[in-house]
């Protein structure tokens, strides 16, 4: 038997258990893995409240790093002691062993910590489809990411600047605005006493953005929509504060023939191609110093609870890991 967090009714952060689990050994096509670090990302807080549902009992966390500890039939890219690393679902990422198939594994390059990998998987390849995909951002380009100084938001302040833009982001507190100023956020705008909308336009001399990132929902919907530049870009990949509300096609063609968009990362990747081109462009980022990962928090799984306390306070900066 092996531990792992589970859940039977959906809640507040005391709904997680940790409990004994059967883990079996992988069958055709799949590994078994020993995890040693796993992420914590708010999809998880999404999963847990019941606003993402899924049938109960259930495990939470999608994303996680360790070794190969035994494979199945036909797995030839794969043996036991190799490290990877993924993003994965169903949720069951909270467990200190793990069957998964194999192509929804990573292997792991020497440069990349299993620690590091564990935090950037999900954040990570998020980072890299909305800046390499979604609005693919180019030197001299001027951008908005809420919430600069989050996980994902520090990793895209940092790639950002590395690809030439100047980087616009809302933070919550002015040692949340220096976080993000020491990872590329060349104007980190405290929104809890600043009008990030002013700012962006003071920033941009009334031009707006072509792009904004907005992770938190709907309490920065309208007004992130009016810092965006005509033909800009509203993308939509998180709710923190709520869902959007129902949305109004006329509020996009009055603010100058605005582009919505609501991706998931599992789209970007759903092909084992992409999967692994994304992840090693992330690897490479990563290894060459252009972007460096933030783990400010470590919980041991068992304690979850009081991470996902943090979590949902804002409390937390950059990634926090969850150790088995």
């Amino acid at each position: 038997m092996t531990k792992a967090i589970r859940y039977d009714k959906t809640g507040g952060p005391e709904v997680m258990k940790w409990v004994d689990v059967d883990v079996g050994e992988p069958g055709e096509g799949e590994v078994r893995l020993r995890q040693s670090a796993c992420g914590l990302n708010y999809i998880d807080v999404y999963f847990r409240s019941g606003l993402y549902p899924q049938p109960l009992p259930a495990g939470l966390g999608m994303e996680a790093a360790g070794e190969v500890t035994a494979v199945g039939k036909g797995v030839s890219a794969l043996k036991a002691g190799d490290r990877v690393a993924y993003v994965a679902r169903p949720p069951g990422a909270y467990a200190q062993e793990r069957v998964l198939r194999a192509d929804q594994v990573i292997k792991l390059p020497d440069g990349i910590s299993d620690e590091a990998a564990a935090s950037i998987m999900l954040q990570g390849l998020t980072a890299q489809y909305l800046l390499r995909r979604t609005y693919r951002v180019k030197a001299g380009d001027t951008i908005l990411i809420q919430a600069a100084a989050g996980g994902v938001g520090l990793l895209v302040c940092q790639w950002a600047k590395a690809l030439g833009a100047t980087v616009i982001g809302t933070v919550g507190s002015d040692e949340k605005a220096a976080i993000a100023k020491a990872h590329g956020c060349d104007h980190p705008v405290v929104y809890t006493r600043e009008d990030f909308t002013a700012r962006v336009r003071e920033i941009t001399n009334g031009a707006g953005v072509p792009v904004v990132y907005d992770s938190i929902g709907k309490d920065t919907y309208t007004k992130s929509l009016d810092c965006l530049a005509p033909l800009g870009m509203f993308v939509s990949f998180g709710n923190a504060s709520g869902p959007l509300p129902p949305i109004d096609s006329s509020e996009f063609a009055g603010r100058g023939s605005l582009f919505f968009t609501r991706p998931t990362l599992f789209t970007y990747i759903a092909k084992r191609a992409d999967y692994e081109a994304n992840a090693a462009e992330l690897f490479d980022v990563v290894a060459s110093g252009k972007v460096r990962t933030s783990i400010n928090q470590r919980y041991a799984l068992k304690d979850v609870g009081l991470a996902h306390a943090g979590l949902e306070a804002r409390k937390t900066t950059g990634s926090t890991i969850l150790i088995p």
